[in-house]
């Protein structure tokens, strides 16, 4: 994986309730995001990698359904981190 311990403990401390939290929807998604990020990079300069591409397509359906979670269980929470990472809306 290419995201480094420092950016996961950045993106962690970011998005945490609490210290060393990183079970919660919120830090869970961030983290997805910045994979599907690499990811999406890595596709365009290697557009027949069909594996990194199916990884891609998973990653975003786990956030999909990270968000879904995240919308119907804390709604403010939820609008913090679309507002933070710049997905929707």
């Amino acid at each position: 994986m290419s995201t480094t311990k420092n950016k996961i403990r950045e993106i962690t401390e970011k998005f945490s309730a609490k210290p060393n939290d990183t079970g919660s929807a919120s830090v869970q998604v961030a983290l997805v995001t910045e994979r599907i990020q690499y990811l999406a990079k890595h596709h365009t300069t290697n557009p027949k990698d069909h594996a990194s591409q199916l990884g891609l397509t998973k990653l975003v359906s786990q956030r999909k359904r990270l968000l879904s979670y995240l919308e119907a269980n804390n709604r403010e929470e939820y609008k913090k981190v679309i507002k933070a990472l710049g997905l929707r809306k």
